[in-house]
């Protein structure tokens, strides 16, 4: 399902992260800026967790590999239905081509 809205830029999220480190609630944030107090939490953890001073989760690197994997994978899974689809359609016409032949 397509978002609603783009996504902030990463400056904007650090920025975020900063002034809630700094000291201020992401709920004052929220009322004061655009994003919900929870996106700011989420991504106060997720920096946490790319910075090292988290470990109940995937890293945005991780996340990031992860995605590239599974694409690949899905490639690949395409080009093997490919491939096993020729083999298959050249397996039949060389056959024919033989019964015919003789």
């Amino acid at each position: 399902m397509p978002r609603s809205s783009p996504p902030y830029p990463a400056e904007y999220r650090q920025q975020m992260v900063d002034l809630v480190r700094s000291g201020r609630s992401p709920d004052h944030l929220a009322r004061e800026f655009e994003p919900s107090a929870q996106s700011i939490r989420n991504w106060v953890r997720q920096a946490d967790r790319d910075e090292g001073r988290q470990r109940d989760g995937t890293t945005t690197a991780e996340r990031e590999e992860l995605r590239r994997l599974r694409r690949e994978v899905r490639r690949l899974r395409e080009e093997r239905e490919i491939l096993a689809q020729a083999t298959a359609w050249y397996a039949r016409e060389t056959g024919r081509k033989r019964s015919s032949g003789s």
